[in-house]
């Protein structure tokens, strides 16, 4: 059987990586990319890529350029390119974006609205 298809990143690629001991409550804003292990709880945003690892729960509030979920995700995602959620994931919520990959394997409940990209 293969392994699910998270995004393999290469994490010395990543900007910044909340590891997966690690718990943040509270709002952030960044640039490029971020991955999170741990757990965050709040509000994010960014003009770059958001990566909730496979470890990762996150109930969140976000706008993204991109958004990649292979671990558990409840609340809110606008990106304004793409998300994507990855086998074995677990998303709740409402997302709002033009581009939408939902890999065979995990689970989403919520809603979606598709937009034209800008």
């Amino acid at each position: 059987m293969a392994e699910p298809k998270e995004l393999l990143e290469d994490e010395n690629k990543i900007d910044t990586v909340i590891a997966d001991d690690i718990t943040f409550k509270g709002n952030l804003k960044f640039k490029n990319s971020l991955k999170i292990k741990g757990s965050l709880e709040g509000k994010i945003e960014t003009d770059g890529l958001l990566i909730v690892g496979r470890e990762a729960k996150v109930s969140a509030d976000v706008r993204a350029s991109e958004v990649n979920v292979s671990g558990v995700f409840s609340g809110k995602i606008k990106a304004s390119k793409k998300i994507e959620l990855f086998k074995k994931s677990k998303t709740s919520g409402d997302l709002v974006t033009p581009e939408l990959n939902i890999e065979s394997g995990s689970v989403f409940n919520g809603t979606c609205i598709m937009e034209d990209k800008n």
